[in-house]
């Protein structure tokens, strides 16, 4: 069974899309009403643009988005009998697997960064990768800190994501490296993204989410707050709203799909970042990015 999976922030890098923009009319189409959506020109930034200005959240999400939907929609033999999506990737998921429209997908996202980034401005917050300690291990000291700082992202096996405030991700960082974990990196990011200081965030996309028109999907998607497979409409929407403040259970999510049959893994979107984790996650499992 092939698994398609859609990337999350991090993932973009200038002249992302723009073989897509120059070959396929279909494509260009796409672009340009994503130009016209946002109010602005995200295609100069994602083609021409500078690191500084693509790092922008409100800038990063749509591009990663539509770099990802636009090129499930561009494959010929695009059938999937899964999905799922990194975070931001879940949306792309639901537009590819046929759950909300490109345009709604689009404005979701573009809404989801706005929030998240006027989040992060009202709390000055962080997130620190821990490498090689487990994950109970993380969980227990993240709880024992008496400050905001969760387990965010379990990415793969020895590779877990702490998310809160900046004196709570750097208390749990020294108690971390104290009960053996390898490195504790702090990331280039915005804000505490999956932690209960996006709950901002979440109550303004909230309302987005309810109000938007979402369809049964073409198959399962496994999502990241529970990493169960999921095809109907409500439950979708709970889990997409509970995501903002949820952790991303990426590594229990690929386990799942492999339970349930998955054998081919393809990541539909910029950069190599999931045929890593998922690589990590299940060494026997094939991994590819799309081909056009």
């Amino acid at each position: 069974m092939k698994a398609y999976v859609f990337p999350g922030q991090g993932s973009q890098f200038i002249g992302m899309g723009k073989d897509l923009y120059e070959k396929s009319e279909s494509a260009k189409a796409l672009f340009e009403k994503a130009n016209e959506i946002l109010g602005f020109s995200i295609t100069d930034v994602m083609f021409n643009g500078t690191d500084e200005e693509l790092k922008q959240t409100k800038v990063t999400q749509p591009a990663i988005f539509l770099h990802s939907v636009i090129l499930a929609k561009e494959t010929p033999d695009f059938q999937p009998d899964m999905v799922a999506g990194h975070s931001l990737g879940e949306f792309s998921a639901l537009v590819a697997a046929g759950a909300l429209s490109f345009e709604d997908g689009l404005v979701l996202v573009s809404k989801r960064a706005l929030a998240m980034q006027k989040a992060c401005e009202a709390n000055p917050s962080t997130m620190a990768a821990v490498l090689n300690l487990a994950d109970n291990v993380i969980e227990d000291i993240c709880a024992s800190v008496d400050d905001v700082v969760v387990a965010a992202n379990y990415n793969c096996p020895g590779q877990v994501v702490i998310s809160g405030t900046n004196e709570g991700v750097a208390l749990a960082g020294e108690k971390l490296k104290e009960a053996g974990a390898k490195r504790v990196l702090l990331l280039p990011v915005g804000g505490a993204f999956h932690s209960p200081l996006m709950e901002p965030a979440r109550e303004e996309l909230a309302a987005a989410i309810e109000a938007t028109n979402f369809n049964a999907p073409v198959c399962p998607i496994y999502q990241n707050v529970n990493a169960q497979p999921s095809t109907d409409v409500a439950t979708i929407k709970a889990n997409l709203i509970a995501q903002l403040t949820g952790a991303v259970k990426w590594t229990q999510s690929v386990q799942n799909m492999v339970a349930d049959g998955a054998t081919s893994f393809v990541e539909c979107g910029p950069g190599k970042v999931l045929q890593g984790l998922v690589k990590k996650i299940a060494p026997t499992a094939e991994t590819s990015g799309v081909v056009l």
